[in-house]
């Protein structure tokens, strides 16, 4: 392979051909957040800098693809945005004031199912830090996404975000990816991404049915939806974990 990761400024080429890679690693429950998707599409437009791609020259071939925005963080527990949804909302107010940033929030990282398990996300977090460091900022922090939350729905992320393996190292593999990166874990939020929708639509997101009201586990979820029959509403807060990478522009 002869990988590059330019960003969506300069090959911008590249990421009108980076579009569909979402399609192909999301549960469709998962594309339909109330605060996520009123910013998606306008990232690359609003923060060019910030989104990039990891490309194969020699093949001609998209791999993955990162999503990143520059926020304002105070370094302390407390002074963390809201989840994934408060970080987006604030990047954005910030880009809309013309308020400098201080700090960068990973948002996403997409790798094609068939080149998942070759070291990419170590790229792609690297590629993080790389431009956070290139903009003067000292922080990198990432609402992890908990890839193996899914199989136990109902255990709160306070308890699984630390539990570990035999030999100390966390237990879930994308939480040990960042740490293995140098990243800390600052705070697990129960409430980070939020989606709600009809029941019909859950229904049809999750290919089950909600014949009752009352909290459902459904596939792929990291934790129960809640379904209102009589507001004919089902609420999900997707759970995330705070993680800190320390760039060397900050020290």
């Amino acid at each position: 392979m002869q990988v590059i990761t330019p960003t969506s400024r300069e090959r911008p080429d590249l990421a009108d051909r980076a579009e569909d890679i979402g399609d192909e690693i999301w549960p469709e429950y998962n594309r339909h957040g109330d605060v996520l998707n009123l910013h998606w599409s306008s990232l690359r437009g609003r923060f060019p800098d910030f989104q990039f791609v990891v490309y194969d020259q020699e093949a001609d071939e998209l791999l993955a693809e990162g999503h990143t925005i520059p926020c304002r963080w105070d370094g302390t527990i407390d002074g963390l945005p809201s989840g994934i949804d408060g970080v987006m909302e604030q990047g954005v107010d910030l880009h809309e004031r013309g308020e400098p940033p201080n700090a960068l929030s990973a948002i996403a990282i997409e790798i094609r199912p068939s080149h998942q398990g070759r070291g990419l996300s170590r790229i792609l977090i690297a590629r993080m830090g790389e431009i956070a460091e290139a903009h003067g900022f000292a922080s990198l922090i990432a609402p992890v996404r908990p890839n193996w939350k899914e199989r136990y729905p109902l255990t709160p992320i306070e308890s699984y975000a630390y539990w570990t393996r035999d030999d100390g190292l966390p237990f879930d593999p994308w939480i040990r990816v960042h740490h293995r990166l140098g990243a800390e874990i600052l705070l697990p939020d129960p409430r980070s991404l939020r989606i709600t929708g009809s029941v019909s639509e859950w229904e049809s997101w999750t290919e089950m049915a909600f014949p009752e009201s009352g909290d459902y586990v459904f596939p792929h979820g990291l934790a129960p939806v809640a379904i209102d029959q009589e507001a004919d509403q089902g609420r999900y807060w997707e759970p995330n974990v705070w993680m800190h990478h320390r760039v060397s522009a900050g020290n």
